[in-house]
């Protein structure tokens, strides 16, 4: 395993590197971890950052068994896949949209409850539905990633990939639900929603304009 690692350094030091900027990179999944962190609380927070990491697993997957390079070439499969985010998004946006709760000074700074299969559920599909994330997988896995890599290596960069986004939204979890911080952001819950539902919608307008290929 050591020689394995050693041949291989130079790829496994790519792959993080790109695994840990893309985790990084706003967008709809980050928005559903801070609006849900907020308004629901650190374990609802972990357990849909938990439910992305299970949708990373499965793009991991089906990249190392080559479905991604399918599903990238098939326009109508990738449509679907687009289009079907696309919705999934607007329908978030729409419920954040016209949420209205009657929020008074005794509720201003408690959490709303949400159940771990609902946050799991939600951090599944969010991420599972984004057609970026099946073109970074193909980038990674045709771009750095030899056609000569053993397949215990190829799993393990899909493993580390699955990491740097569980460690990242579960740190966002952490930072945003701590005792000192999350009363702050709770006296604002919906401004934050709102803002996370416009955020939410222009993020699936965008995914419907343009084109990937």
């Amino acid at each position: 395993m050591e020689l394995l690692i050693n041949t291989y350094m130079a790829e496994i030091i790519a792959v993080s590197t790109i695994a840990v900027f893309m985790a990084m990179l706003p967008g709809a999944d980050f928005v559903m971890v801070t609006r849900t962190s907020i308004s629901n609380g650190r374990l609802a927070g972990l357990y849909m950052s938990l439910g992305m990491a299970l949708s990373v697993c499965i793009h991991a997957s089906y990249s190392i068994a080559g479905l991604a390079v399918v599903i990238a070439n098939s326009a109508w499969l990738f449509s679907a896949i687009k289009y079907l985010g696309a919705a999934y998004l607007i329908y978030l946006a729409w419920q954040l949209l016209t949420t209205r709760e009657t929020v008074n000074k005794d509720q201003s700074n408690s959490t709303t409850q949400m159940s771990p299969f609902i946050a799991l559920r939600m951090g599944f599909t969010c991420n599972i539905l984004n057609p970026k994330t099946s073109i970074f997988f193909l980038s990674i896995f045709t771009q750095v990633v030899s056609v000569d890599t053993p397949l215990i290596m190829q799993g393990s960069y899909g493993l580390i990939i699955i990491l740097a986004h569980f460690i990242w939204y579960s740190g966002v979890t952490l930072l945003l639900s701590h005792p000192n911080i999350l009363p702050r952001f709770n006296r604002q819950k919906q401004k934050i929603d709102k803002i996370a539902g416009f955020v939410l919608m222009i993020i699936a307008i965008n995914l419907i304009l343009v084109n990937y290929a």
